[in-house]
């Protein structure tokens, strides 16, 4: 399989060269206790993305440092005694108003998430939280975003509001500004034994009525018409989004999650991966996730901390 990190047109690595204009976001580093999520944002903290703080245990954030030949020197550590105290502290450090945005250590999702979505001490927002895939995918000339494949296991119509509008807010975040958003189902009638097919229906009249805004929305649509010109047109689908969809939307996690896999291990792309809807970003790694891939993931947190800064202010003024 080609390296990803290889290919000289890599749209993640776009993703990192639209960041050098922005200062560093100050990050939590959540129970880093392992080399490869210590190193991960080491490497972006010496590319100037983030200003890590560094949150577990402090023997053993040191101990992974040996054994990835790293010195942390000079990084902020805040020692907890295990990981659901990491998680603990650094939602807190968000509330402080002392980080921006969140990355996963070596802790399980659900430690950090728990924490997040604590009712009173954790990050809620009126949005539902949602995590989306970027799939840096060999062949297409842009970044595909996914979405649910993460968070929501069965997510119902109201949830999906929150994770079309979070996605398409997502696109603008990194420079899309008309995101091409496909309500996936396994077809591109409406059938009414199929729930999916009904739900991607009422999404696309909620657009036209202006309970999702920003994006050009339609579906159902079947996969390969979303994303396939060719396919499109043997179905004689007319619409601005069938043929090339940029934001795949798909109907529960399990799709989702073999999608997202599927176009990693078999057609060789690398994801980046972020949970929106909290108040800050939040990346979520994986041990699998290549160098660039972490990197690409931090960006994105950059660039959307960056999007929710702009929309504040513009509303303040």
């Amino acid at each position: 399989m080609t390296d990803p990190t290889q290919r000289p047109s890599s749209k993640h690595q776009a993703l990192v060269d639209a960041c050098k204009r922005l200062p560093p976001l100050p990050m939590a580093i959540v129970h880093p206790c392992d080399a490869l999520s210590l190193a991960g944002a080491m490497a972006a903290a010496a590319l100037n993305l983030i200003r890590p703080v560094l949150v577990g245990p402090q023997a053993r954030i040191a101990a992974a440092a040996a054994e990835a030949g790293l010195d942390p020197t000079g990084i902020e550590t805040i020692d907890t005694p295990h990981s659901h105290a990491s998680a603990d502290r650094a939602v807190a450090l968000v509330r402080e108003g002392r980080v921006g945005a969140l990355m996963k250590g070596s802790l399980h999702t659900e430690e950090l998430m728990a924490a997040v979505v604590a009712r009173d001490t954790g990050l809620r927002t009126e949005r539902r939280i949602s995590h989306c895939y970027l799939m840096d995918v060999p062949r297409r000339p842009e970044t595909l975003i996914l979405t649910d494949a993460a968070v929501n296991i069965a997510p119902t119509l109201e949830e999906k509001v929150d994770i079309v509008q979070n996605a398409i807010e997502l696109a603008h975040a990194i420079g899309c500004a008309d995101p091409r958003v496909a309500i996936l189902s396994a077809m591109e009638t409406v059938n009414p034994k199929v729930p999916s097919t009904i739900e991607a229906a009422a999404l696309c009249k909620m657009a036209d009525r202006g309970q999702i805004v920003g994006g050009t929305i339609d579906g159902p649509l079947a996969l390969d018409n979303a994303i396939d010109p060719e396919a499109a047109a043997i179905k004689h689908i007319v619409s601005p989004v069938a043929g090339r969809a940029n934001v795949l939307v798909v109907p529960d996690l399990e799709a989702g999650n073999m999608l997202a896999k599927s176009l990693s291990f078999l057609a060789g792309a690398d994801a980046a991966g972020i949970v929106l809807g909290a108040r800050v970003p939040i990346v979520l790694t994986s041990r699998a996730d290549s160098e660039i891939s972490r990197l690409a993931s931090c960006a994105v947190a950059v660039l959307a901390a960056q999007a929710r800064r702009l929309k504040a202010i513009k509303a303040v003024g």
